[in-house]
């Protein structure tokens, strides 16, 4: 897997795991949380048991749900797990939420009591919309309704799922369900795009990373073209073209020498660049560069992944970015390797963070990481402006994104400034 944008291989059929929406399940142990969700999957995808505490860890399951489309379904432990195993079930179902745009607040028929009241009250206070679902209603029959408010149905029998599905269309954040495209205002209709894309070590055998494949069906679907060379060809290609590209998008490691074969006036980024974009905010991880410049021997900083990959031996977050820091900082620096979608909390001696492109993880996802950085006044970046940064281009690959760069010179003016 290729580790130099933390992107990961193209997913087969249907859209990536980071570009649908994602649906928790939760509710206390034994409520029909499995059952539920092999309900709407229509395949048996958690264990369904009457032993309490089936479910231990976060079971994802990807699939298409009409009319919502290509989704995750995340079925969850539950939030009344007991003992010391049981306490770390619960922290790993709440933080599971960290990451979802809706739930499914599964009660077992009418119980509504303290874990439920802990559960809305927990899902308010982030800002995921829910529904109710009462479960079970073959053992307490009821009219099942269509409407809005709490949804009885039962699970075993499949009844009422399709209340919950359309519930969920209601529900879901706009964001989540129409992705913006990669290249929004980046490339004109019949324009042209050319891409550079390095075959080292890191690429997949066969296939490109999940950015370049976003790419190039962004070109595609913005009626435009796209070009797609290796670095060692780059050059000579632009010679063959008659007019010169709309934009340039290279990987972040031959951006440097990218950028010298370009012409100035030919817009130019890397695919890392244009995923902090897509997931997060890039005047927020424009700016977070500029503590990187600043810096100390024995400093902190953080180096976090949205994947869990096996490591290269030229691995970025493990090798490169490292060997940057140093660079910049003028001696060691105390790396922390954070990888996977688990919340992970950050040290308080760290001064930044490096985040990854986040292909696999979704936007809110990202927002969340970042949200929790702000909150620590801790500055995060990402591995293409920080790749950027260290191979003295960041400017030139900003270009395209006036308020971003606008945001990195003024942190960095900030920085400089006498206090």
């Amino acid at each position: 897997m290729k580790a130099a944008e933390g992107g990961e291989p193209q997913e087969g059929r249907g859209a990536p795991r980071g570009l649908r929406p994602h649906i928790a399940l939760v509710g206390r142990r034994n409520a029909g949380k499995s059952a539920l969700l092999n309900a709407l999957a229509g395949q048996a995808v958690s264990i369904v048991s009457e032993t309490p505490g089936t479910t231990t860890d976060p079971v994802a399951k990807t699939m298409e749900l009409s009319p919502l489309g290509p989704v995750v379904l995340l079925d969850t432990a539950g939030i009344d797990d007991e003992g010391a195993l049981g306490e770390q079930r619960v922290e790993r179902t709440k933080n599971a939420l960290r990451g979802v745009d809706a739930a499914l607040l599964v009660t077992d028929a009418d119980q509504w009591d303290a874990p439920e009241r802990e559960l809305a009250a927990l899902l308010e206070e982030r800002h995921i919309p829910f529904v109710v679902v009462r479960n079970k209603a073959d053992l307490a029959p009821a009219q099942l309704p269509e409407g809005e408010g709490p949804l009885r149905v039962s699970a075993l029998r499949g009844e009422g799922v399709g209340a919950v599905v359309a519930a969920l269309a209601r529900i879901l954040p706009e964001a989540a369900l129409e992705q913006p495209p990669l290249l929004a205002g980046l490339l004109p209709e019949g324009g042209l795009a050319v891409l550079v894309v390095p075959l080292d070590s890191g690429a997949p055998k066969g296939r490109l990373i999940q950015p370049q494949v976003q790419t190039i069906r962004d070109c595609l679907d913005g009626r435009a073209s796209c070009l797609v060379t290796t670095p060692g060809e780059y050059a000579a290609m632009l010679e063959r073209l008659a007019a010169a590209p709309d934009l340039v998008i290279c990987d972040s490691q031959v951006v440097r020498e990218t950028v010298a074969a370009t012409p100035s006036d030919v817009p130019l980024t890397t695919f890392s660049i244009l995923m902090a974009r897509l997931k997060g905010d890039l005047a927020v991880l424009a700016a977070g560069a500029a503590a990187l410049e600043g810096l100390a021997p024995g400093d902190t900083v953080v180096i976090q992944e949205g994947c869990s990959h096996h490591p290269q031996a030229d691995d970025i977050g493990r090798v490169k970015l490292p060997r940057l820091l140093r660079a910049l900082a003028g001696g060691d620096v105390n790396v922390v390797m954070a990888a996977g979608t688990a919340f992970f909390a950050y040290p308080a001696e760290a001064r930044a963070v490096i985040h990854c492109g986040g292909c696999v993880i979704t936007r809110r996802q990202m927002l969340e990481r970042m949200a929790e950085a702000r909150a620590r006044a801790l500055p995060m970046t990402n591995y293409g402006v920080a790749l950027s940064l260290g191979q003295g281009v960041l400017e030139r690959a900003l270009s395209p994104f006036p308020e971003a760069l606008a945001a990195y010179r003024a942190a960095r003016e900030a920085q400089e400034r006498p206090r």
